[in-house]
C-alpha cells in the first residue's frame, strides 16, 4: 500500500503560479500511474493531469492544457505539478492519486490511493 502526501498549496493573485508536489512512501513508485485532480466546493471531483508509470506520458483537461505541467521524479517518489497563469477558477482542494491498473485513465474511481488533499486559492 502507498500512502500519498501532499504539499505546496496556499493562496495566489490569478495570473501567479504554484508547484503542487505528492511524495509517495514504499519502494514501488515507479509501477503506479499517477494522477492529480480537484474539487471546488459543491462540485465532483474532476481530472487535472495524469502520467503514465512507463513511459511518463502526459494527459491533461482541456481547462488546464498550456498552463499546467505534470511531472514525476521516480529517485524521489514524487509526483510535482506546476501550476502557472493560475485563474479563479482554478480554486480548489488537490488531489494526487496514485492507480495500479494496467491502463492510465482519467476517472476517479479508478484510482486505488488518495492523499489528504491541499488547497489552491487563487485571489482576483
Amino acid at each position: 500500500q502507498v500512502q500519498l502526501v501532499e504539499s505546496g498549496g496556499g493562496v495566489v493573485q490569478a495570473g501567479g503560479s504554484l508547484r503542487l508536489s505528492c511524495a509517495a512512501s514504499g519502494p514501488t513508485f515507479s509501477n503506479y500511474h499517477m494522477g492529480w485532480f480537484r474539487q471546488a466546493p459543491g462540485k465532483e471531483r474532476e481530472f487535472v493531469a495524469y502520467i503514465s508509470r512507463s513511459t511518463g506520458n502526459a494527459v491533461y483537461a482541456n481547462s488546464v492544457k498550456g498552463r499546467f505541467t505534470i511531472s514525476r521524479d521516480n529517485a524521489k517518489t514524487t509526483v510535482y505539478l506546476q501550476m502557472n497563469s493560475l485563474k479563479p477558477e482554478d480554486t480548489a482542494v488537490y488531489y494526487c492519486a496514485a492507480e495500479t491498473g494496467f491502463i492510465v485513465t482519467s476517472r476517479p474511481a479508478d484510482y486505488d490511493y488518495w492523499g489528504q488533499g491541499t488547497q489552491v486559492t487563487v485571489a482576483s
